[in-house]
């Protein structure tokens, strides 16, 4: 089985978590695109982990983990990266851990352009997590940059960066920068690249011949379908294709198709960053929800912004992810509310929708919204469908019968087994 799990909203949904747990089925999974600009976070019995660029797979034993072609990659945050889990016990070898040779290396000059195109947008800025991602993916469709496999020539490393630095000072002296040091540079790329050479490799081939021996992967998207740079909220968006369609692409075996699509969102809603988010709560009823639902980012830190479940954004991204099943999350924060907020409409210029909008029609709309009845009751311990109140099941059929698409895993807490089949 070649299964892709996505993100249906704006990001933040939970898949690090259900990837770690539908992890156990499958002996392969890849990452296929982004950088370290999300964090998912994953809750099991050896801890709290936040994984900013590899795989959540890479907390299971007997996984192997991919990162495929389509990532950017800060070989100083990895680094990090690795040391912390293996502080924390976790075994990564060349064994469990395969880097593809295509993937994008992220410079530490990728993120100070980065920085300072943020600071000079001002109150236009996008919001973006300054570390480097719509830079280095840039300088990816210019052509001009290191893949991971570059690391392993040292003998031509050299030449290739220094045309690369002598271009980039070009951008960077027109931010008042004073220019990259290129010594520095190498040394940054010796210290952390070094590290990395023993998990750097071919990973179409391994990923083809996996295929072909009929194993079952599993794809890993960041973020979600409405931060893709095509189909998402542009230019609010990530650099990067987060829609399953891309998968087998950013993994390194385009020829193959994905057989199926867990699309994952949250029991409402949250956003990260700037941007239209029409179905946003404000005042004390965002921040009741926000504190409930523990809403800062994993990358970041960033207090989320919140709001209830948005119907129109979420059929939107089930359509643009081609998912077949669902998994929704997060279903215990609601617990609180005697009456959960459901938007259902968009209102533009005066008009209601069900369509969801782009450009500046979406700016301007306002959410039409709904109120269901709460459940007003832990269900943290619930492990069946049957266990959940009546109020809680009839808010899960509300949803899946609004968004087109039948829900089967209920997270009912962060933990890796606090979850329910719905079928």
């Amino acid at each position: 089985m070649l299964t892709a799990v996505v993100g249906i909203n704006w990001g933040d949904e939970g898949k690090g978590r259900m990837v770690d747990l539908l992890g156990e089925d499958y002996g392969i999974i890849c990452r296929y695109q982004g950088g370290n600009n999300a964090g998912h976070t994953v809750v099991n019995e050896k801890g709290k982990f936040i994984l900013n660029l590899l795989p959540s797979g890479i907390l299971r034993e007997g996984v192997v983990n991919v990162m495929g072609g389509g990532m950017v990659v800060d070989i100083e945050h990895l680094c990090g990266e690795i040391a912390t889990l293996k502080e924390k016990g976790i075994e990564i070898t060349p064994a469990n851990l395969k880097i593809s040779d295509k993937a994008f290396v992220c410079m530490p000059y990728h993120r100070d352009q980065d920085i300072f195109e943020e600071d000079r947008l001002g109150d236009k800025k996008y919001g973006s997590t300054r570390r480097g991602i719509a830079p280095v993916y840039g300088d990816k469709y210019m052509k001009k940059g290191l893949r991971m496999g570059d690391l392993l020539d040292s003998g031509t490393l050299r030449q290739k960066l220094a045309g690369l630095v002598e271009w980039k000072n070009l951008t960077m002296k027109g931010y008042g920068f004073g220019g990259i040091d290129m010594d520095g540079a190498l040394r940054w790329l010796d210290a952390n690249g070094t590290p990395l050479l023993p998990y750097i490799t071919d990973t179409t081939e391994y990923l083809s011949a996996a295929v072909h021996a009929g194993e079952d992967i599993l794809f890993e998207a960041q973020l979600g379908a409405l931060r893709d740079i095509d189909y998402g909220i542009f230019p609010y968006t990530t650099s990067s294709h987060t829609l399953a369609a891309f998968a087998p692409i950013g993994a390194g075996v385009p020829g193959i198709k994905i057989d199926n699509v867990i699309g994952i969102m949250k029991a409402y809603s949250s956003c990260v960053g700037e941007g239209p988010f029409a179905a946003e709560l404000f005042g004390d009823e965002a921040e009741a929800l926000r504190e409930a639902g523990a809403e800062y980012g994993a990358a970041t830190g960033r207090p989320r912004r919140v709001g209830g479940f948005d119907v129109i954004a979420s059929r939107y991204g089930v359509q643009a992810q081609g998912a077949g099943e669902l998994a929704l999350t997060k279903l215990d924060v609601l617990s609180y509310m005697d009456k959960i907020p459901v938007c259902v409409a968009y209102e533009i210029d005066g008009e209601k929708t069900a369509n969801f909008p782009s450009g500046a029609a979406l700016m301007r709309a306002k959410p039409v919204y709904e109120y269901l009845d709460g459940f007003k009751s832990d269900i943290s311990k619930c492990r069946r469908a049957e266990d959940l109140p009546p109020a809680a099941t009839e808010y899960i059929r509300f949803i899946e019968d609004a968004v087109g698409c039948p829900i089967k895993y209920v997270s009912v807490g962060a933990g890796r087994g606090d979850y329910l089949v719905m079928r």
